[in-house]
């Protein structure tokens, strides 16, 4: 038997007097690296934060056996597990320069506090200035992970692609024992992806032992065993080469609820525009670096869009100016339903006619309201629900919430669901008030196989029941609902192609 890394027996873990695991049994031995996988809310991330040491064991055995081999004069735990482990998780945790407060959503877009950002250069520089160096230096993470040209760059400003290789590339400078993976393919396109397989055989061969939460269908190679979660347990843990994926039945049981989503959507009704958007040569500059390089770009009521390129090709930036969240849209000439930018309209003008999901609205989204209130916020267009609760607009959220699947956590607070079903609410959020036009920008980031062939279903339901328009993001080609019938591809800022 190979040398034990960790040990867990019997163990139950409680969060908000919420039972995660009991009587849980997990184990990694020296050479293993093993994928969690499993439904929406199995447990999957729960047991990383359980493994880092962020959620209390109140129960059971635990053996820590590679904390043994730690340098001699270490002055307590809490700083072994900062040094021994390094976790990607879903969301960053970046704060200011000034340190006064973490990042909020459009800073990116004010010039002035985008400038307190620290930039890619400086967060390496002081992740390495606290650590001792090992085989992942400064240099080699930076070549490796493709962050060379993203040095000067400040971290507000980077795309979402680019956020997960900055923080794959810190969590290896730490040079772990442990490295916990939280879906981390998320937000990558395709041939981020294809590298990313590489990458992990490339961490495994340099000693440090990997757990990755990640769907099954998509393992790294150097993976050598898997996990499957249900609702707190371990269903299965095998050696990869013995696993079998179990194959997904929700396909042929597909349903919405047709004659409810007709109602919902006749509620309000909805505008004739003559152009939902409407962009001529759109130049969009921060600095010396351009962003966006003469982009025109013209959609039609009721046309519905893919917006496809790679991790920063200008995607996020070009939706900004849609969406009514960058001011550089008044230097621009863009007409938004059959209005100019800039001929007295309000921001608010702009975001009534919009349902709007990204994975920058996901990572800022104040966590403090109940699911219900954060769906209800989406008629006033304000992160979170500042106002009187009322009931005509709260019965509105809950019918949603059934079309989704998540009206059981109406009144749970946001912040004690799982991040699936946080997003979930986030897209119930864009949909409640009946928009002209959604843009979802990788809607389906976390979400299981049911979930994201649910949700592609409803939007195609949505769609041939509707005049709705329609901008979708995705990196996964399978992704894009059925209803899409135009494609823009940019590729540096550029239109690469438009069909």
């Amino acid at each position: 038997m190979s040398k034990l890394i960790l040990s867990f027996k019997d163990i139950t873990v409680r969060n908000h007097n919420q039972t995660i695991f009991e009587d849980l049994n997990f184990s990694i031995h020296k050479g293993e690296h093993w994928a969690l996988t499993g439904p929406a809310g199995s447990g999957k991330t729960a047991l990383l934060d359980t493994i880092a040491g962020k959620l209390q064991i109140s129960k059971g055995e635990t053996d820590h056996s590679f904390f043994d081999e730690q340098p001699a004069g270490e002055e307590s735990a809490i700083f072994n597990w900062h040094r021994l482990i390094a976790q990607v998780s879903s969301r960053h945790h970046f704060r200011n320069l000034s340190n006064t407060s973490t990042f909020y959503y459009q800073q990116r877009f004010n010039s002035s506090d985008s400038e307190d950002a620290a930039t890619v250069a400086q967060y390496l520089s002081a992740i390495t200035n606290q650590i001792n160096e090992g085989a992942w230096t400064c240099s080699r993470v930076t070549e490796r992970l493709k962050l060379g040209t993203l040095l000067n760059k400040q971290l507000i400003k980077l795309s979402n692609g680019e956020t997960k290789r900055l923080l794959i590339a810190s969590a290896l400078l730490k040079n772990p024992v442990l490295l916990l993976l939280d879906q981390p393919l998320t937000g990558l396109d395709v041939a981020t992806r294809a590298d990313f397989n590489e990458l992990i055989g490339e961490i495994a061969a340099s000693g440090i032992h990997i757990i990755m939460t990640t769907s099954p269908q998509e393992v790294p190679d150097a993976i050598t065993h898997l996990a499957v979660l249900d609702q707190g347990r371990i269903k299965t843990a095998v050696a990869k080469v013995n696993f079998i994926p179990e194959k997904p039945l929700f396909a042929s049981h597909r349903h919405v609820d047709t004659a409810e989503l007709r109602r919902l959507l006749s509620i309000k009704e909805v505008h004739a525009y003559d152009n939902i958007v409407s962009m001529l040569a759109v130049h969009i500059q921060y600095g010396d670096k351009t962003i966006l390089d003469q982009v025109s770009w013209t959609i039609k009521q009721g046309e519905r869009w893919a917006l496809l390129g790679a991790n920063g090709a200008g995607k996020s930036t070009l939706l900004s100016l849609i969406n009514g969240d960058n001011p550089q849209a008044y230097a621009n000439h863009i007409v938004l339903f059959d209005r100019r930018r800039g001929s007295g309209e309000s921001i608010w003008d702009i975001k009534k006619n919009i349902g709007f999901v990204s994975p920058e609205l996901f990572q800022y989204f104040p966590a403090a309201n109940s699911c219900l209130q954060v769906i209800e916020s989406g008629f006033y267009d304000t992160l979170g629900l500042f106002r009187q609760f009322s009931p005509a607009n709260a019965a509105i959220a809950r019918q949603w919430m059934k079309l989704l699947e998540i009206e059981d956590v109406a009144r749970t607070l946001f912040k004690n669901v799982p991040a699936s079903i946080q997003r979930l609410c986030l897209l119930a959020r864009a949909l409640v008030k009946n928009p002209p036009l959604l843009i979802f920008d990788e809607p389906c980031q976390g979400l299981d196989d049911h979930q994201r062939d649910h949700f592609k279903h409803l939007v195609d339901e949505i769609c041939n029941n509707s005049n709705v328009t329609l901008i979708y993001v995705s990196h996964y080609q399978e992704e894009i609902p059925d209803s899409v019938n135009h494609r823009l591809k940019l590729d540096k800022g550029q239109i690469a192609e438009i069909w």
